[in-house]
């Protein structure tokens, strides 16, 4: 009985959701493996089950409660936080054996259920954690989360309600974050938020210390300083605003990497109006357009909604002309789905489901072919590509143009072993709708 006494408390853990949500349970991970507990792969034998759950679409909810579920058949002992958590009671109506449920970031919360139902153990000469804390990705590429809360308005989002208002980190707290990561081996950094390019409003761009110098809290000079890093520094969830033109100077110097991740959402005026987003078409695609002139290799990546509540077919035939026109990269396409507490539910005409999945089955095909001619042009270069996985024979990896887990892939040959985290240069010999392959040359 001593024996089991001094063992440490197993924790499993669920993380699910956006990247944005893999950060908080980093944070989490980090500190609960601070205090001494250990973390385990299987619920069975755990003496804590912690879920990480994603509240912004009635799918993403039910795939929360399956796992909630799982959880509780498998172990019975379940706290529950993230962004459903933000209303607990369809929760406990699911599952009302659960020990605790929290919010989005509230980390002390999450931390005071677990020490309730499980008390720490910790032994400072045994429980060491890295300076660049725990991370649930691969060592070679980490996402970099630089604010919480969002202070946009779109009528079919509550991540407002359930995350808050935009509160972004000092840049020289981003920074030494993202320095401890890259001197941990890390070679990709990952630049996450609701709205990236909004960066630093709330604090009005407040300067704060960063090694020898200060940096303010503006979207261009946070990319700069990260670009001085030595890392590929990838932007994600960024609006196309007018002052994301200087980050283009960024990437033409090989500051940061020539991929812009633009959640577009729709092209039609009348509809972006009805979604409380920019609505300029014209300016959107004169912008896309000049980003290309000074950037000739930029990725353009975005996502879309179809069937949103008024979509007429002259709408969506808008958003298919955008699309063409402007020759986006990489496109995922969403159906529109009602989520409670979104202003969007009391718009008139919803789309049926129906119409819905044959506009998503169009959209995906239009760019599928417009995807495969991009790519295609790649065929005969040379890209940088960093592994991800070896196999015999090679690895798999990705081009500076392909962001983990939602973009392509591609499939390489090398004479001798590769390593993961390795950027290799590869000849692109094949390219498909979504994927390449080729061969690793100068070795």
């Amino acid at each position: 009985m001593a024996e089991t006494a001094e063992k440490s408390p197993r924790i499993s853990f669920v993380s699910l959701g956006c990247p944005k949500a893999l950060v908080d349970s980093e944070r989490i991970v980090t500190r609960l493996r601070a205090e001494g507990y250990e973390l385990t792969r299987t619920h069975q034998g755990a003496d804590l089950v912690i879920v990480n759950t994603c509240g912004f679409l009635d799918s993403a909810k039910q795939e929360s409660l399956s796992a909630i579920g799982d959880a509780l058949a498998e172990n019975g002992r379940v706290v529950v936080t993230g962004c459903m958590g933000a209303e607990p009671e369809d929760i406990l109506k699911a599952h009302p054996s659960v020990l605790a449920i929290t919010g989005p970031q509230q980390y002390e919360s999450v931390l005071a259920a677990v020490h309730e139902a499980v008390p720490p153990r910790h032994d400072p000469f045994l429980d060491l954690v890295p300076d660049q804390g725990i991370k649930l990705t691969p060592r070679h590429y980490a996402y970099l989360k630089i604010s919480e809360g969002c202070s946009n308005r779109c009528t079919f989002c509550i991540i407002p309600k359930l995350r808050g208002d935009l509160v972004s980190r000092p840049a020289g707290e981003v920074l030494r974050e993202a320095e401890k990561l890259v001197k941990a081996g890390v070679k990709e950094l990952l630049v996450i938020s609701q709205d990236t390019s909004a960066y630093g409003q709330d604090i009005r761009y407040a300067a704060s210390p960063f090694g020898d110098k200060e940096v303010a809290a503006r979207f261009v000079d946070l990319s700069r300083a990260l670009g001085d890093l030595g890392a590929w520094v990838r932007l994600h969830y960024v609006y196309p605003y007018p002052h994301v033109d200087p980050i283009m100077e960024l990437m033409a110097e090989g500051k940061v990497l020539p991929y812009l991740d633009i959640p577009f959402q729709h092209a039609s005026p009348t509809v972006l109006r009805r979604m409380k987003r920019p609505a300029s078409q014209e300016k959107t695609l004169a912008r896309i357009n000049a980003w290309r002139q000074a950037v000739p290799d930029l990725t353009v990546r975005s996502t879309f909604i179809v069937g949103f509540p008024g979509e007429t077919e002259a709408e969506f035939q808008e958003l298919l002309d955008f699309l063409e026109e402007a020759q986006i990269d990489r496109a995922g396409c969403f159906k529109f789905e009602p989520v409670r507490g979104a202003e969007a539910n009391a718009l008139a005409d919803p789309v049926p489901d129906a119409v819905k999945a044959e506009r998503h089955d169009r959209f995906m095909r239009a760019q599928q072919a417009i995807s495969a001619r991009r790519l295609k042009k790649k065929v005969g270069t040379r890209q940088q590509v960093i592994i991800d996985q070896v196999t015999p024979g090679g690895g798999i990896g990705r081009t500076k143009g392909d962001a983990p887990e939602i973009d392509g892939t591609v499939k390489v040959a090398a004479r001798r072993p590769l390593r993961v985290g390795e950027i290799a240069t590869v000849k692109i010999e094949a390219a498909g709708p979504y994927d390449l392959a080729g061969t690793a040359v100068g070795f």
